[in-house]
């Protein structure tokens, strides 16, 4: 498994982002290149921009008792 802690293994990752331009086609699932990359960077933005808002007390509960069990299994 790829670490994106260990240097060689991240200069793969870029060099595979690198190679990616706006008519590559998906291995798998249904995102396209745009999609795909927002959808890396929305952890990125989590922790570093702030951008998103943090759940509250509620909402982590709920899914928690209700979403984690489907995802995980």
């Amino acid at each position: 498994m790829k670490n994106a802690f260990n240097q060689n293994d991240t200069a793969q990752f870029i060099q595979r982002v690198e190679k990616l331009s706006s008519t590559s086609q998906p291995n798998f699932g249904k995102m396209d290149v745009a999609t795909m990359l927002a959808h890396c960077n929305v952890t990125y933005e989590k922790i570093y921009d702030n951008i998103h808002p943090k759940s509250n007390a509620l909402k982590k509960l709920l899914l928690k008792m209700f979403v984690k069990n489907v995802v995980v299994s």
